[in-house]
């Protein structure tokens, strides 16, 4: 005979939603609470930086944790963004709203014609197309006289923000970087709760029965493939407005390699783990810089740690312990 479920069972659906509703909405209340105190104990500028990345790992973890697209060239939204915030900044005299809007539109743009060229292969071949787009970008930028080649664009406005808010007041910075990150992490966040988000997931996990379903997946990879460069290079344009300098390292292949290490470490799939990893890797550049070359050995060395021992990340990890999702 069929037996039917309670309903105050704690296997049953209802629950298990209701718990990773809570779960997730407790890890972003303490998430903002240390964020709001963190500029007490904390200098302001390296928190900054290290939210503009964080924004950047949870837009690449929005293609590969939950599209399973893997990117080699996300450096080429990140980058070029920022210098056209840069310049758009300086050169241009936009202010600082408009300069960041120039650099996401400018990486939108990008992330259109780039993501039409490399979704039509799969695998190692998607990864390599999106690695020579960057690339070849990364000469153009070389050579190209607005970028300031090797010198970079440096010693960029902030200007007022609005007209109203100068941003070289260090609170007003750091709260515009603040609300500009929770404001794209929340559209992560929705995306990937919503029924595309549930469809990227279900192309994840297996294309050819998306397909099967009648679901066009190009489509849907294409839509991730350009959210996620916008969102990239949203975290970029604001990063140049925060440190105030675009350089090579912003549009190079290292910068790409770095934010797979962030959602890797913070853990793939997850809401929080990117943002997690990004700090991490944040603070290790800054608090190691004197041991020079050997923090690229150290990132390495975690890298491999991370893989071999916590394979979900260090969110992953502790979301599998507790049950709950992060």
């Amino acid at each position: 005979m069929e037996q039917r479920a309670d309903a105050t069972s704690p296997t049953t659906p209802t629950d298990s939603a209701s718990t990773r509703s809570w779960s997730e909405l407790l890890a972003f209340v303490f998430m903002v609470a240390a964020l709001v105190i963190a500029p007490l104990y904390v200098y302001p500028l390296f928190i900054m930086q290290a939210l503009c990345f964080a924004l950047f790992a949870c837009a690449f973890n929005l293609l590969i944790g939950y599209g399973g697209l893997l990117s080699f060239g996300h450096a080429l939204y990140f980058g070029w963004a920022s210098y056209l915030s840069a310049h758009s900044a300086k050169v241009w005299g936009f202010p600082p709203e408009l300069a960041i809007l120039t650099g996401t539109l400018i990486a939108c743009a990008f992330g259109t014609i780039a993501g039409s060229l490399a979704i039509r292969r799969q695998g190692i071949y998607f990864a390599m197309i999106t690695l020579a787009l960057a690339q070849m970008m990364f000469f153009f930028a070389l050579q190209a006289k607005f970028t300031g080649g090797e010198d970079g664009i440096q010693s960029v406005p902030r200007g007022k923000l609005f007209g109203m808010f100068d941003l070289a007041n260090q609170t007003n910075m750091y709260i515009t970087v603040l609300v500009i990150f929770l404001g794209g992490f929340l559209l992560i966040y929705r995306i990937i709760h919503s029924p595309f988000g549930e469809v990227l997931k279900a192309i994840r996990e297996n294309e050819p029965r998306a397909i099967s379903l009648g679901y066009k997946t190009d489509r849907y990879k294409l839509m991730a493939f350009v959210l996620s460069a916008t969102l990239a290079g949203l975290a970029g344009a604001t990063k140049a407005i925060v440190v105030q300098i675009a350089s090579l390292t912003d549009v190079d292949w290292p910068m790409s390699g770095e934010v797979v290490l962030m959602a890797l470490v913070g853990g793939l799939g997850t809401v929080f783990g990117p943002v997690v990893g990004a700090f991490i890797i944040i603070a290790m550049q800054n608090y190691l810089a004197q041991v020079g070359q050997w923090v690229t050995v150290i990132q390495g060395a975690i890298f491999v740690l991370c893989v071999l021992m916590f394979r979900r990340g260090i969110i992953g990890e502790i979301a599998h312990l507790l049950r709950i999702r992060l």
